[in-house]
């Protein structure tokens, strides 16, 4: 199951990627396994030496006990600590933000897939709307003519 977080590609430009693990409780995985998260307006936080996935919703698990179950709680992101160091000096020293681009399965484990990403501004992200209509229609053009 992959889940992405769409807007991260809207509001951001994605300049380098890390895969990290992530700390969940037993219900939250099972949430993820049948791809019941959302991934929009989250982000990734360094407080001390650790990593933290922060503002991203898990729903909770149809069979899971309810009683105080937080979606949007803080998760921790496992990380090695050369990778930590990395992304704090990076996102500290050119004001990046680091954001969740996608959360996926491989073999038993869940990964969340970061990256750093440097903010879009209102007239870039209605460019690149534009660059991207122009090609779907010069795509649809071509198609036609074949």
């Amino acid at each position: 199951m992959k889940i992405q977080n769409k807007k991260a590609f809207l509001d951001y430009q994605i300049l380098d990627r890390f895969e990290a693990g992530i700390n969940l409780i037993g219900a939250e995985v099972k949430a993820v396994r049948l791809g019941h998260a959302d991934l929009t307006g989250s982000f990734v936080k360094i407080i001390g030496s650790e990593a933290y996935l922060i503002n991203a919703k898990i729903f909770p698990y149809q069979y899971g006990r309810p009683e105080n179950y937080d979606e949007r709680r803080t998760r921790k992101l496992l990380l090695h600590k050369t990778e930590i160091i990395a992304l704090k000096s990076k996102s500290e020293g050119s004001n990046l933000t680091i954001v969740p681009v996608s959360m996926y399965t491989t073999r038993n484990f869940i990964k969340l897939e970061l990256a750093l990403g440097k903010g879009k501004k209102k007239f870039e992200k209605r460019e690149a709307k534009k660059k991207k209509d122009i090609e779907r229609d010069m795509e649809l053009e071509l198609s036609s003519i074949n």
